[in-house]
């Protein structure tokens, strides 16, 4: 907070630490005092291309001199262009565009109640998919929900990576199974190869459909394009947001050809989703990363963080969404704000390494240097 500002009249419903971060530049982020630190919070996972990529501001400059807005009554060259990009060599046809994950999750929940005329839909505890009331309803943890009176109804909470629990939750009323591969905000838990399997085969036996979270693991994080990719799990409905536009507010839903009659015009819909400068800066983005040296750059990347830190920690996770076990993850984050590196926990006991898909061997060997001190 600057110095001269005394009296917030900000609402308080952000722990805010007591430093603000006025310039960036690829991993490096500097305070208004003048302070340097690594950023491996990169905005939460958003800025997959680092601060201020040079890529990114030529496109969004370009694209500010041209048009920023006209609203969906319009046809969108750029969202045709992202929607083709997004789905290309994937079982997924279509797109539609929002600003964040947790719209997209919206949208999920309701594509798969429309499509299936069914209500109930499978989640999993420790999930977080959002905090609007449909999303929120859907996250299985009880401190995002407390306080707000009744949710929408239908959702189901069951143990994650438990076979039998999920076994038994499913029901001839049953749209959807809805998962993180890896859950974010819970504790960066991945999922596991037996239950990815279950899933799977409940979703092939009851005709279910499976909605995969992408939003934190999608656009390259774990090492490939989508992180269901590295599973046997075949989604009939992703969502996406933080690293889809690096920075910039864009969030989106992919969805196989079958489920293309179910939003017709006047279904669904979003007055700034997929605006001019978002999918512009998204389709950069997006290009970038989704190149196949990129991406095998990511996983070696993660791969050296996490055998430099294995005998120290245990590491959790997959790509660059890593997690520490330590004891007091709120003070380990404090700690390490000291000492120049900014990590988020993920739980009282997990911290989250998620620094820019780009980040430089130098600045890993940086940032071990102070986890190891």
């Amino acid at each position: 907070m600057p110095e001269t500002q005394t009296k917030s009249h900000l609402f308080p419903n952000y722990a805010r630490r007591p430093i603000e971060l006025v310039k960036g530049q690829g991993t490096k982020v500097w305070d208004a005092e003048g302070n340097e630190y690594l950023d491996f919070i990169a905005g939460i996972a958003v800025l997959a291309l680092g601060h201020a990529h040079p890529k990114v501001n030529e496109t969004l400059n370009h694209q500010s001199e041209q048009i920023w807005h006209v609203s969906n009554l319009f046809e969108s060259s750029g969202q045709e262009k992202l929607a083709a990009l997004l789905t290309a060599d994937t079982h997924f046809e279509h797109a539609f565009f929002c600003n964040s994950g947790a719209e997209a999750n919206e949208a999920a929940i309701k594509l798969a109640r429309r499509h299936t005329g069914k209500h109930h839909i499978v989640t999993f505890t420790n999930s977080f998919h959002g905090r609007t009331f449909g999303a929120m309803s859907a996250t299985g943890q009880e401190k995002v929900q407390q306080g707000f009176g009744p949710l929408v109804s239908r959702f189901t909470h069951v143990p994650f990576n438990d076979p039998d629990a999920l076994k038994g939750a499913v029901s001839d009323e049953t749209a959807a199974i809805m998962l993180e591969i890896v859950q974010g905000e819970g504790g960066v838990n991945p999922v596991t190869d037996e239950f990815a399997e279950t899933i799977q085969s409940l979703c092939d036996e009851h005709g279910l459909l499976l909605i995969i979270d992408e939003v934190q693991t999608g656009i390259g994080r774990t090492g490939t394009r989508y992180a269901y990719e590295q599973t046997v799990l075949k989604p009939d409905i992703i969502t996406l947001a933080k690293g889809l536009g690096g920075g910039f507010p864009i969030g989106g839903m992919l969805g196989t050809a079958a489920l293309g009659t179910s939003l017709g015009p006047g279904s669904h819909g979003t007055t700034y989703g997929g605006n001019a400068l978002a999918v512009a800066v998204s389709n950069t983005v997006v290009s970038t990363v989704f190149e196949p040296d990129f991406l095998r750059d990511v996983e070696e990347k993660a791969d050296y963080l996490a055998l430099q830190l294995a005998g120290h920690y245990e590491v959790r996770g997959l790509g660059l969404l890593m997690g520490l076990v330590v004891e007091d993850s709120a003070a380990f984050a404090t700690d390490m704000q000291s000492k120049g590196l900014l990590v988020v926990p993920a739980g009282p006991n997990v911290v989250r390494l998620l620094p820019p898909l780009n980040v430089s061997y130098e600045e890993l060997d940086a940032a071990i240097e102070i986890l190891l001190n």
